[in-house]
């Protein structure tokens, strides 16, 4: 009797319990992610973007069907993102969808897509010693309030494996979905002035650029032509943006232009200079003697970035670790089109410790000149250096295509770690502080608000390539096919000089994902598939004739 009542109170305290749990559980709601790089959970500036979302954001995604493991993983990937940004906000609802699944709608479905700027991708796939081709669509569709924005799902990387352009991928996914919502959600504010008259780059070789900044930023030309007539108007004017950009200027600044200038960063401007000390290009070479001579360039900018801490000299940095140039080599019909070692186009190491360079390609440089930095009260990072087979060498100099020709002897190469790009973070000093000053304004300021600045020491970085009268993209080589970091270095700029730190902070995560060994696989496929398949039945029949033999002679007494 006793212990029937025993029972009877265990089981009602068991079923008690599991009620209490039950109900405690539709109030509290916890997710726990347990892997080291906190891949699963979303960072606070991605959880931002969909935070006033108060209307539903639908995600159409078109990575959907039969793939190979690497490009399941990124479709898995894909969906735990997304459903991690549905139980930040609800009205983030997402669906998948095969676009390929129907054999009659296919080919109309793809070409449709494409017309959207959603072009398919062929991936290999291998089986049984044979290699196929698939096509897949790694993109998706993000659309909130009669709006819609492309999401490519895939990082592109010429000569990377599947594994590596899946890691890349995913890595890159919460980047590019929140970059998306921010588009549908957040609406411009800012201001950038790309500046004008003083032989910056045409539109057509910085196109490229300014189309990606321009979804999230206003974008517009700005000419100091009317300094000289009306000089407090132009810095007025000048003070409603928030940004200035100087690509590649080529003739000088007046000192009424370099007073505005000054003024502006005085009143917490920020700015980003591309600009050297040298005139030479790769277009100078393109003549019969493959000849042409690099001169020292005067802007008449040396005392205005000296005295903000920066000192970018008349030399070319020369660097064995380069990206090529693509020469014709041979004659007539018979000559081919080879990429040659080419010293004068440094590949820059990033500083892996700021969050504009993390995580970032090397970025290609072109004829580019080498900056000191100086003491003041200005706070100094250091982006891009050249590597440490790099040397120098002043102007003016001859500078020829048969250098490729020649092996480098890696003695001369001594002054290692040129710097290439500098933040400069702070509180300036004017440049025309106990100075005369080109004219009057209203306010003068010797002494700036807290503000940035970053200077290149090449203005190619920004040059995009242009193909019969089309811009191409910014860092992309349409000969060589290798694509450099440059568009996502300037990206980063630009979002941390703006304050919009939350793009750079999402594009910095640092997700690592463990891929199986193909060549292991392939290698060792047999012996695995024995272990997994043949030992188990083994084992299940051994234990089968022992339990029978035992059972036997148990029961046979």
């Amino acid at each position: 009797m006793l212990k029937s009542k025993k029972n009877i109170i265990i089981i009602v305290i068991t079923l008690v319990t599991l009620v209490v749990i039950n109900v405690i559980s539709s109030y509290v709601y916890q997710r726990f992610d347990l892997t080291q790089d906190k891949r699963y959970t979303l960072s606070k500036e991605a959880l931002q973007t969909v935070e006033n979302v108060d209307s539903p954001l639908i995600i159409d995604v078109f990575l959907e069907g039969e793939f190979p493991s690497e490009f399941r993983k990124l479709r898995d990937e894909t969906q735990q993102l997304l459903e991690e940004f549905t139980v930040s906000n609800p009205n983030v609802k997402f669906q998948f969808i095969n676009p390929l699944a129907d054999e009659k709608t296919r080919d109309q479905n793809i070409q449709q897509l494409a017309q959207r700027g959603l072009q398919p991708f062929q991936i290999n796939i291998q089986e049984n010693g044979k290699t196929s081709q698939e096509v897949i669509i790694p993109w998706a569709l993000a659309s909130y309030n009669e709006q819609t924005v492309i999401v490519p799902l895939i990082k592109n990387k010429i000569g990377a494996t599947d594994q590596e352009l899946v890691n890349g991928s995913i890595q890159n996914l919460e980047y590019v979905f929140a970059e998306a919502f921010k588009k549908l959600v957040n609406p411009k504010q800012k201001k950038i002035a790309v500046l004008r008259g003083n032989g910056q780059l045409k539109d057509v070789y910085v196109a490229d650029f300014l189309r990606k900044i321009s979804e999230h930023y206003f974008i517009a030309p700005f000419t100091l032509d009317s300094v000289a007539s009306n000089p407090q108007k132009t810095l007025k004017d000048l003070e409603n943006y928030d940004l200035i950009i100087s690509a590649k200027p080529s003739e000088p600044f007046s000192e009424e232009e370099k007073y505005v200038l000054d003024q502006y960063t005085m009143n917490g401007g920020k700015s980003l200079w591309l600009t050297e000390s040298i005139v030479m290009d790769r277009d100078s070479l393109l003549n019969e003697s493959g000849r042409g001579f690099a001169i020292m360039k005067n802007l008449n900018l040396n005392d205005f970035f000296f005295k903000y801490g920066v000192r970018i000299n008349p030399v070319i940095v020369n660097d064995m670790y380069s990206a090529p140039i693509t020469l014709a080599i041979g004659e007539g019909s018979d000559s081919q089109f080879q990429p040659l070692q080419w010293p004068y186009s440094p590949l820059a190491a990033s500083n892996p410790n700021h969050p504009i360079t993390t995580n970032l390609d090397p970025v290609k440089f072109d004829f580019a000149s080498q900056i000191d930095t100086l003491k003041n009260g200005v706070d100094k990072t250091i982006l891009l250096r050249s590597s440490k087979l790099s040397k120098l060498q002043g102007v003016p100099r001859e500078i020829s295509l048969e250098v490729v020709t020649q092996q480098p002897n890696p003695e001369e190469y001594k002054e290692p770690n040129q710097t290439l790009a500098v933040l400069l973070e702070g509180e300036f000093s004017s440049v025309y502080d106990q100075r005369v000053k080109p004219f009057k304004i209203s306010e003068d300021k010797t002494r700036s608000k807290a503000t940035k600045m970053i200077v290149i020491a090449d203005g190619d970085v920004i040059k995009n390539e242009v193909i019969r009268g089309q811009p191409q993209e910014l860092g992309f080589e349409f000969l060589t096919k290798r694509k450099f970091g440059n568009k996502e270095f300037l990206e980063n700029a630009v979002n941390y000089l703006l304050n919009d730190d939350g793009l750079i902070n999402i594009r910095t995560k640092e997700v690592k994902l463990a891929f199986l060994d193909p060549e292991k696989i392939e290698d060792q496929k047999s012996k695995w598939q024995i272990i997994n398949i043949a030992l188990p039945l083994v084992i299940l029949g051994i234990f089968g004739i022992l339990f029978n033999y035992f059972r036997r002679k148990r029961y046979s007494k």
